[in-house]
């Protein structure tokens, strides 16, 4: 699906969508030991398998047009049956996994017809909604960048949940939270994602950050030197391409699968969502 022959009802286009979800651990992963299954994306969460909850939620958006999935082979798409029909329909599609996060973009994005407008997101984004997605497309679409980043402030996070536990990266204009949500809107943007090469946590492997973003980037980041939206810039001049951070209204977007107590607080949010909408 080409991203302007297709209109979504906000007057947007489309965009393709790519979730991640190939396995580094595979089923040694903590989180696959909890249902002894190969990825952790295939663990069910509320009665629901995580990936195919990403997908759902994904496939419900006005912003999305064909859902591809970089995972290591089909037949684990095809095990799930939910995926497996998607697949049938047209609207899901594989696509090979490379040996790290920027090889499996650089993969998806030669390979995908008129791949552009890019999304990427994960497959253990269990919390993720359509609204959540919608947001990031509108705002990325409406800004003309060629990049975008999706984050979350601080605030928002702790207003939700006072009491949670979470590292936040503390730039001048306060601390900020990933919400595994990317955009690349063009072949240049997705040159900007080789930062990813080493894999991405860069938060807790500060060494990651000088060999992805280079030293004044990274004196930047440690001493807090520049607001959010001051290193987008510096990254822009950088890359040589307009980066826009997508600020986030949502608690729960920066919350993905990375441990067993990730999962046991992810499936209690998707418990207390069921029940506030069986009540409605």
């Amino acid at each position: 699906m080409t991203a302007t022959s297709d209109q979504s009802p906000s007057g947007q286009g489309k965009v393709t969508a790519l979730i991640l979800a190939a396995s580094r651990a595979g089923p040694q992963d903590a989180v696959a030991r909890l249902q002894n299954v190969s990825h952790k994306c295939l663990v069910e969460l509320d009665g629901e398998v995580m990936l195919a909850r990403v997908v759902r939620e994904i496939a419900e958006s006005a912003h999305a047009g064909n859902i591809y999935v970089s995972i290591e082979s089909e037949d684990l798409m095809r095990s799930v049956p939910y995926l497996d029909a998607m697949m049938e329909e047209g609207r899901l599609k594989f696509v090979p996994a490379g040996e790290n996060l920027f090889a499996s973009i650089e993969t998806a994005a030669n390979s995908i017809p008129d791949a552009y407008p890019l999304v990427v997101s994960t497959g253990d984004n269990a919390l993720h909604t359509s609204e959540m997605f919608d947001h990031f497309c509108a705002e990325t679409l409406g800004s003309g960048a060629q990049v975008a980043v999706a984050m979350t402030p601080a605030s928002t996070i702790l207003e939700a949940y006072p009491d949670g536990k979470r590292a936040f990266h503390e730039l001048k204009d306060g601390g900020w939270s990933s919400c595994n949500l990317y955009a690349a809107t063009s072949a240049d943007a997705v040159a900007a994602a080789k930062v990813f090469e080493t894999g991405g946590q860069f938060g807790k492997q500060p060494r990651r950050i000088l060999k992805a973003f280079g030293l004044r980037f990274m004196l930047m980041y440690k001493f807090a030197l520049a607001t959010i939206d001051g290193m987008a810039a510096h990254l822009a001049k950088r890359w040589g391409v307009k980066v826009k951070v997508v600020r986030m209204p949502f608690a729960d977007a920066p919350i993905d699968v990375d441990n067993p107590g990730d999962f046991a607080r992810t499936e209690a949010i998707l418990k207390k969502r069921r029940e506030a909408d069986t009540k409605q």
